[in-house]
């Protein structure tokens, strides 16, 4: 049975889409950390360190898309796929660190309230709300697959979080009330920590090879026995290899097994179209018996084990 290959035919395009959204979000995040420094607003650092979040998000995601298209070697025979999540559980520890260190600085801003420059916060965020904006543009133009999904969820976070900044540049400006710009900045922290804990459960689903969330076990059994020449599918194992590609392990009872040929193609069409599982081993069986008992070989006669590779 011939390999088949999963490198993304519509990768490139959106490594394209990444990098520039992250030439655009790292080199005002820049600008942001600076005027936060200069305006002394913590919610206006708050918001900038929400961008360089995001900044590391998308530069994993480019990161991810482009060695993807890289193939797979005989020590790494799934290919890179686990880079994405390993880089992701990196990107979400550095963000509840950022978490960390806004809410003492806030509640520290608090006790002590000092002096912020309302103006230049109000520009400062306008600017990067608009930044945003534009970011959130590009990214809606391109091909929603899981990375950029991500990259576009974290840029929406990114605009609530240049509002908040500008909300209290505004209120310092025209009331003086300084506290607004420590609460503003928890609450633009608690938007990071909520990103943060969404990640980070979706990477420990996947390096715990968990059953992915989009798919329905239940549903998935109950479809796969619906297939004409199935009796039943046990014994099912289903697990990311990354946080778009899903992959498979199952039992097929089958009413005959020389009807084998023609069902497995059936099943491996269902199992791409319906739940976006890539990769299936589907091991047939009649009876209590497998196939490699009742014929002491597999289907396609290439050694100890009987596959169907999306």
């Amino acid at each position: 049975m011939s390999e088949h290959d999963h490198s993304g035919h519509s990768h490139s395009g959106s490594t394209k889409l990444l990098i520039v959204s992250l030439v655009f979000t790292s080199a005002y995040a820049g600008v942001e950390v600076a005027g936060g420094l200069w305006a002394n607003s913590l919610a206006l650092i708050a918001d900038a360190g929400h961008m360089i979040t995001d900044s590391l998000s998308l530069g994993i995601g480019a990161f991810a898309a482009w060695l993807s298209q890289r193939r797979a070697s005989k020590t790494l025979t799934y290919g890179y796929a686990r880079a994405e999540v390993i880089g992701a559980l990196v990107n979400v520890l550095f963000m509840l660190g950022i978490v960390v260190w806004i809410v003492f600085a806030a509640f520290e801003r608090l006790a002590n309230p000092e002096e912020v420059g309302g103006t230049t916060v109000m520009v400062v965020a306008f600017i990067g709300l608009l930044v945003n904006i534009a970011v959130a543009w590009i990214l809606m133009r391109g091909e929603k697959n899981m990375n950029v999904r991500a990259a576009l969820l974290h840029v929406m976070g990114d605009l609530a979080g240049s509002v908040a900044a500008l909300l209290a540049g505004f209120i310092v400006y025209l009331t003086g009330w300084l506290p607004i710009d420590p609460l503003l900045s928890l609450l633009i922290s608690l938007l990071i920590g909520f990103a943060s804990i969404n990640i980070l459960r979706d990477v420990m689903r996947v390096l715990m090879e968990g059953s992915p969330s989009d798919v329905d076990i239940d549903e998935l059994k109950q479809s796969m026995g619906e297939i004409s020449g199935v009796v039943e599918a046990h014994h099912i194992h289903v697990w990311s290899l990354s946080s778009s590609r899903h992959a498979l392990s199952a039992q097929i009872k089958l009413d005959e097994i020389g009807e084998w040929d023609a069902v497995l193609p059936r099943l491996q069409a269902l199992l791409g179209r319906r739940f976006g599982i890539q990769h299936s081993t589907l091991q047939p069986e009649s009876g209590s018996r497998s196939i490699l008992e009742n014929r002491g070989k597999n289907v396609d006669g290439n050694g100890s084990s009987c596959s169907g590779k999306l």
